[in-house]
């Protein structure tokens, strides 16, 4: 409590300032007072939560906004400046430092101080939190970026760019530090080709450089700082300096540099650092996606993507996302993005995009069939396909593109030992575009013989189901059995529930077709997680569907544990969909779900019903299952019990206290305007 009447006799002289000025009355102060005291309360207790920390940063901020506009209104006459001007925002800061002094491991608060910062306009306030904020938590590139955009915002691009820098030093894969430094160079380039325009200055010039130095206050943003920095020791670059120069040598320098030699060498330090353990194709990526968006002149973004390609071909030439890049670069610098295929486009435009896409297919389709190992081979035909799908569902390419497109997969899928990722994609492209027929039918077939590919025989079933009329469950069960020993368990699933998706009679019929696929997924003993699937299905489609009644749901559930050994995640599902019924749950048969569940995972499922008890009213039963379920399991699981036993009731009170606070927060007022607290 010493404490806490300390933090009020630091009040006393602010809050005797703004009754002077008139901007609060004396029953405002109390209730100001009132309410500080409550806050500091919380602070000071043994275990303080953050959220009572932003609590108290709110309601300051919000009566720091009251006494501005208070101010405002009143129009009151000129005066020094009095400790009520600063005192409010002053105590928001020294929130923020006490909650920092607590939780300094927490870098959402420390970027939440920042900007309380910066919205007071505290710029030295802000570089000394961002120097703390990375002193502790060096490894967190966020903090760069932020650090950094202050700087930027402050005409400060040598120190922006020595930050990122020393962040890349210490996270050299960070792909999004990377992004943004390469960002801040292309902003660098971009400000002062503005700035020697403004100037006069051109590359071709032969009257004499102007003194970029003595001309700073022309009125130019914070990216025509001429200084920059491009190693650890904080030079200046050759072309910087050169630059500064007249006659031929600072022409040279200027071409170069608006030619992108410092971004250019801004990759090549990516490039050097990447090699020395495992490049990314997301880092080229990024920096293609950037760079070709970026604002700049057309020469200069050529320039760098060439330099960006050269890099990627000598560090990861053979990576399949990588070929890829390379084979669709045409593509991705046209003009004309998907969006505006359609937007009648001119002639000669169309037949750039012709060129490019026919240009794309062929290198794809050559990588294909000469991959650079074996291992790249499925990769880039997975990657081909999604080209081609990615293209044929334009709706607005022409049709003899789509055409030329399939033409080329059918080709690549017809030939031997082609991937069933190839042979999938033609016939769902098949099917999407043209009328289900026998040829493709027949198609589908032949590519079944020789493959165990879920996605294959899942294209095969929907252009039987497409073109038969009649039941095809026969060919359901030969498709199970081909993928049966397919190593991705998640794609067979597909197989099996793909009756049950496309089951246009619910009812008895869907009930048996479920039990029928229950019983064979128990057979063996590789479908289990299948079968666990099915189940899943079984309770949301049958037992909790509209036409069972309570009496024969009962039955159903019973007879769960006899026929189709479910798992401790079934009876969770089940018991969760049970007591979720509102009004119509049977606490009986929860009871009941409850007791096959307790054979498999005791702990979760005595916690589960006993805590439904306990929110019901029934804390003495719940008391009661605890203490039952707690004599039949291990000493481990029993001490695990109590403590998430323990947890939960500790928990269900400080969730009421915290809400009645919360509540007297929000209804509390200041001069009859209401106060809302905002915990970010």
């Amino acid at each position: 409590m010493e404490r806490v009447q300390f933090q009020q006799e630091q009040m006393l002289a602010e809050l005797k300032d703004l009754v002077q000025r008139g901007l609060f009355t004396e029953t405002e102060v109390k209730q100001i007072m009132r309410k500080r005291t409550q806050f500091e309360n919380a602070l000071v207790r043994r275990v303080a939560k953050k959220a009572d920390f932003l609590r108290y940063a709110a309601y300051e901020m919000n009566l720091e906004q009251l006494r501005r506009k208070r101010l405002d209104r009143l129009d009151l006459p000129k005066s020094k400046t009095t400790i009520s001007d600063y005192a409010l925002v002053r105590r928001q800061f020294h929130i923020f430092e006490r909650a920092l002094r607590k939780f300094k491991a927490d870098v959402g608060l420390w970027i939440q101080y920042i900007q309380v910062a910066k919205r007071a306009g505290a710029r030295g306030l802000v570089g000394r939190i961002t120097a703390r904020a990375l002193q502790l938590h060096p490894n967190v590139p966020s903090l760069y970026v932020v650090a950094a955009s202050h700087e930027l915002s402050h005409a400060s691009p040598s120190a922006a760019r020595a930050l990122l820098q020393r962040g890349l030093r210490l996270n050299a894969h960070s792909i999004d530090l990377w992004r943004e430094y390469v960002r801040m160079e292309l902003h660098f380039i971009e400000g002062m080709r503005r700035r020697w325009n403004i100037l006069g200055i051109s590359i071709n010039s032969e009257k004499k450089l102007v003194d970029i130095d003595a001309s700073t206050d022309t009125g130019m943003d914070d990216a025509a700082d001429p200084i920059i920095i491009t190693d650890d020791r904080g030079e200046t670059p050759d072309e910087i300096v050169a630059a500064a120069k007249g006659g031929d040598q600072g022409e040279a320098a200027r071409r170069a540099i608006m030619e992108g030699a410092i971004v250019k060498s801004a990759m090549c330090t990516d490039y050097l650092t990447l090699t020395e353990a495992s490049p990314r194709i997301e880092l080229f990526a990024q920096l293609d996606e950037l760079i070709r968006n970026y604002p700049c002149e057309a020469h200069l973004r050529g320039t760098l993507l060439d330099k960006l390609y050269d890099l990627l071909h000598q560090t990861i030439p053979d990576e399949p996302e990588a070929i890829k890049m390379f084979a669709t670069r045409r593509l991705r610098e046209l003009t004309l993005d998907k969006a505006s295929v359609g937007s009648d486009p001119s002639q000669s435009e169309s037949v750039r995009l012709v060129d490019a896409l026919r240009d794309a297919n062929e290198r794809l389709v050559n990588a294909v069939g000469n991959p650079p190992n074996d291992k790249a081979r499925a990769k880039i035909s997975a990657l081909y396909a999604d080209f081609v799908e990615e293209w044929c569902r334009l709706p607005t390419l022409d049709a003899a593109l789509k055409q030329y497109l399939i033409a080329s997969l059918l080709t690549l899928a017809r030939t031997p030992n082609a991937l069933p990722v190839l042979q999938a994609t033609h016939l769902r492209l098949l099917l999407r575009d043209g009328a289900p027929s026998k040829q493709i039918l027949k198609l589908a077939r032949r590519y079944c013989r020789v493959t165990n590919s879920p996605d294959v025989w899942l294209s095969r079933l929907d252009a039987e189901k497409a073109v038969n009329d009649g039941d095809i469950t026969a060919i359901w069960s030969s498709a199970r059995s081909a993928v049966q020993s397919f190593p991705d368990k998640s794609e067979v699933e597909k197989v099996w529930l793909w009756g049950l998706d496309r089951c246009t009679s619910p009812g008895r019929t869907q009930q048996s077709l479920f039990e029928n696929l229950l019983e064979q997924s128990m057979q063996d003993s590789s479908t289990r997680s299948i079968h666990e699937s099915l189940l899943l299905r079984y309770i949301s489609d049958v037992v909790y569907s509209e036409y069972i009644d309570g009496v024969e749901r009962c039955k159903l559930v019973r007879r769960l544990p006899v026929a189709y050994l479910p798992t401790k995640t079934v009876w969770e599902h089940l018991f969760s969909v049970e007591s979720t019924r509102g009004d119509d749950v049977q606490k009986t048969l929860l009871n009941t779900i409850y007791q096959h569940w307790q054979v498999l995972d005791g702990v979760t499922a005595a916690m589960t019903w006993a805590g439904w008890l306990v929110d019901h009213g029934d804390g003495k039963e719940a008391m009661k299952i605890i203490s039952k379920a707690a004599a039949h399991l291990t000493t481990e699981e029993r001490a695990r019990l109590q403590q998430m036993w323990n947890s939960r009731l500790n928990g269900r009170k400080g969730d009421r206290e915290e809400r009645e606070e919360t509540s007297s927060a929000v209804e509390e007022t200041v001069g009859g305007m209401p106060v809302t607290l905002t915990v970010e």
